[in-house]
């Protein structure tokens, strides 16, 4: 079944579904509507996530009928991402930047087939920013993003990744360096980020990787395709889901970058091992994973 797929086809169609995801997204008012929490005030929902994903789910229903669906807002405790041809959805990443109007959201498409990310959308649409990747066929931003086909009109507007000729990467004390605290504000994880990120900033001297600095954007996948696009170098995370990551991931790899464990020598992670290491293409990729991998102060439990 896979062989059959036309990947290109999925593409268009993710565009297109994240572009009127995009246009329910700029016209609700968060703030004023409902806001519910999850787990705790860390993590949120809101109506127009779940409108976002009852959209996007009824639509790709009705032209892959045979495919599964994994989505945030409709995921049960105990579903397992399968081999099968699976659309993974996250309808709002960056949902607490949205309830405060920060700019920093996006919807995330992807299709994973045998597990792994074939095809990647994910779209700002309060920036008008695209990033998408079809497997094999490179990784691209869109500014212009009315469309983000490979028709001839698009293509004029797309911007290959990485943006430029990656630089040399000699060591982490070159880099910049996403993180999230994430939503569990306590425990193992909790305290291993919060070393590690002392860690990464400290000086040579004190032990440290004296990293150019540390950001926190508020969402997975734009920090996957910031990598991507080689405006960050590194992006350590645990804790995210498969919808967080899996449009991200064709992108990353599709630009050149690599998905590792957020644990120390693992050089394969699935999507939904829960825990990761991005690093940007570029000379000195190995090195720069291989020497984070060194300053992580214990060890994830989440997704072990």
């Amino acid at each position: 079944m896979a062989d059959a797929i036309d990947y290109q086809a999925v593409h268009d169609l993710l565009v297109s579904v994240a572009h009127r995801a995009g246009d329910m997204m700029t016209a609700a008012t968060p703030v004023s509507g409902s806001t519910g929490i999850k787990k705790n005030s860390a993590d949120l929902v809101t109506e127009t996530d779940q409108a976002v994903e009852k959209m996007v789910s009824t639509t790709l229903k009705q032209h892959y009928p045979d495919f599964a669906f994994m989505g945030e807002e409709t995921y049960q405790p105990g579903d397992k991402l399968t081999p099968a041809p699976t659309f993974i959805c996250d309808p709002i990443d960056g949902t607490t930047n949205f309830v405060h109007r920060f700019h920093d959201v996006c919807i995330s498409l992807g299709l994973a087939v045998a597990r792994t990310p074939i095809v990647g959308v994910v779209y700002n649409p309060f920036t008008r920013t695209l990033w998408s990747a079809v497997q094999g066929q490179g990784a691209y931003k869109y500014t212009d993003s009315t469309a983000a086909t490979h028709s001839t009109s698009a293509a004029a507007r797309a911007q290959k990744l990485p943006l430029h000729d990656p630089a040399p990467m000699p060591d982490l004390s070159t880099c910049l360096v996403a993180v999230e605290w994430g939503s569990e504000r306590t425990g193992n994880d909790f305290a291993v980020r919060s070393r590690t990120f002392a860690r990464l900033c400290a000086s040579k001297e004190a032990g440290g990787a004296m990293v150019h600095g540390l950001r926190s954007f508020g969402s997975a996948a734009l920090n996957l395709c910031e990598v991507a696009s080689g405006t960050l170098d590194a992006y350590w995370e645990a804790g995210c889901w498969a919808w967080d990551v899996c449009a991200g991931v064709a992108i990353l790899r599709e630009a050149g970058g690599v998905f590792v464990d957020g644990n120390a020598g693992g050089w394969e992670v699935g999507i939904d091992e829960r825990r990761h290491l991005a690093v940007r293409a570029g000379e000195g990729q190995k090195g720069v994973v291989e020497e984070f991998w060194s300053m992580i102060e214990g060890r994830f439990e989440v997704g072990a």
